[in-house]
C-alpha cells in the first residue's frame, strides 16, 4: 500500500468518499428500481441517484454488472445530468445487457430500445427511438434501435430512431446516428458515417 502523506492524503479522501457515495447511491437504486417495477441485474453499482421511469404495462430490464455514473464528479470528463432510463408507451421494452457502463447517459423508449453487453456510453450520451410531439404531423414514425455487444459511443453522441449499431464498433463524441452502422467499424460526424474499419 502506498505510503500516506500530504501528496496522496487528498486522493485516500476522495476514494473513500466515492466509495461511499457508490454504496449509498446503489442502495437507493435498488429501492427505486423495485418502485418502479424496473428489473435490475446483480452487482450493478450507482454513482450519483439515477433516475427511473417505466410507464405502465411497458418493460425495463437491466443485466448484471452495469455500471451508471450520474454524479458530475463520478466521471472526470464531465457529466450534465444524471442517467435517466424511460419508457414512454404501453407495450415499450427496454433491454440493456450485462457490464455496460453508462455515464450521464438518456434513454428513452417509445418502442424497444435493446442493447448488448458490454456497451460503453461516454459522458451524455442520448438514445430515443422517437421523435415525441405525436400530436404534430411532421413527426416520422416510432421505430425501435438495436445497439450490439462491444460498441462504444463517444461523449454526448445521439442515437435516434431505427438505427442498429452493430458489434465492436466506436461513435466518435459528438456525432449524431441517424442510420444504421455495420460490425467493427469507426464512425463519425453529423449524420455519423464510416471513417475505416477497426
Amino acid at each position: 500500500m502506498r505510503r500516506i502523506n500530504r501528496d496522496s492524503f487528498p486522493h485516500l479522501v476522495d476514494v473513500v468518499c466515492r466509495r461511499a457515495n457508490e454504496h449509498f447511491f446503489t442502495f437507493w437504486a435498488r429501492v427505486a428500481a423495485r418502485w418502479w417495477r424496473v428489473h435490475l441485474g446483480t452487482d450493478c453499482s450507482f454513482f450519483g441517484r439515477a433516475r427511473f421511469f417505466r410507464h405502465p404495462h411497458s418493460r425495463i430490464s437491466i443485466g448484471a454488472g452495469c455500471i451508471f455514473r450520474s454524479s458530475p464528479a463520478s466521471n472526470p470528463s464531465g457529466i450534465n445530468r444524471p442517467c435517466i432510463i424511460s419508457t414512454l408507451h404501453e407495450g415499450a421494452e427496454i433491454e440493456i445487457g450485462s457490464n455496460c457502463g453508462f455515464s450521464g447517459t438518456a434513454i428513452a423508449c417509445a418502442v424497444k430500445i435493446v442493447l448488448g453487453e458490454q456497451v460503453r456510453c461516454s459522458p451524455n450520451t442520448w438514445i430515443i427511438d422517437t421523435e415525441g410531439h405525436w400530436d404534430d404531423p411532421r413527426t416520422g414514425p416510432n421505430i425501435p434501435i438495436i445497439i450490439q455487444s462491444g460498441v462504444w459511443l463517444g461523449a454526448n453522441v445521439s442515437v435516434l430512431s431505427g438505427v442498429t449499431i452493430g458489434e465492436n464498433t466506436l461513435v466518435a463524441a459528438g456525432s449524431i446516428v441517424t442510420k444504421s452502422l455495420p460490425p467493427n467499424v469507426i464512425a463519425a460526424g453529423i449524420p455519423a458515417k464510416v471513417i475505416r474499419p477497426i
